[in-house]
């Protein structure tokens, strides 16, 4: 009798547990179907039309976001620079290369909450494709770091792991059919004070 009761509280503790457990990856770590990745950076063309699935929809009641419209624009996400290693705010990055086809795109560092950062004042907490220097082959080069840098500078600040986030507007990659350039800039880490 006694090992019943212990094998049924036993079954009800996995169950409870794991159930939870995996409610909890599903809404913060699973990247959710129909996701699009291309090197670091991570997309979800899907997100904020009926298409999405149910783990995306409930990631973005959670966080409380309002994703754009397939026809507005698209988010993508980079957790890590080009080795793998997770973004920190302490360490300096670079990012070169070109952005995908869009007609303007924005650039922020954000916690891993997707909240961005206030990197202080006298700092800009974001750039943009019309207020960037380019390079004479149209490339870009975007410097993230808590110092001060010369040319295109994104200023972090604090401690801790962080997400860069770029967002592209009227941009046709969400739909691509193989013929929209999908080139997005690499990240690669330059130093690191912690």
């Amino acid at each position: 009798m006694l090992r019943n009761v212990l094998l049924a509280c036993l079954a009800l503790v996995i169950a409870v547990g794991g159930g939870t457990l995996s409610a909890w990856y599903a809404v913060n770590r699973f990247d959710g179907f129909g996701a699009l990745t291309v090197g670091q950076w991570t997309g979800h063309p899907e997100a904020g039309t009926p298409l999405s699935d149910p783990y995306a929809k409930a990631r973005a009641a959670r966080e409380g976001a309002f994703p754009l419209g397939s026809a507005e624009g698209l988010a993508f996400y980079a957790y890590s620079d080009e080795q793998g290693r997770a973004l920190d705010r302490r360490c300096s990055y670079t990012i070169k290369g070109n952005s995908p086809n869009s007609r303007f795109w924005t650039l922020y560092a954000a916690d891993r909450s997707l909240i961005p950062l206030t990197p202080g004042m006298n700092r800009l907490p974001a750039l943009h494709s019309r207020q960037i220097f380019r390079q004479g082959d149209g490339q870009f080069v975007v410097l993230v770091s808590p110092k001060a840098q010369p040319g295109n500078w994104l200023a972090t600040a604090g401690a801790g792991r962080m997400v860069l986030v770029l967002t592209l507007y009227d941009t046709p990659v969400g739909s691509n059919s193989g013929l929209v350039d999908m080139t997005f800039p690499a990240i690669m880490r330059t130093g690191c004070d912690g």
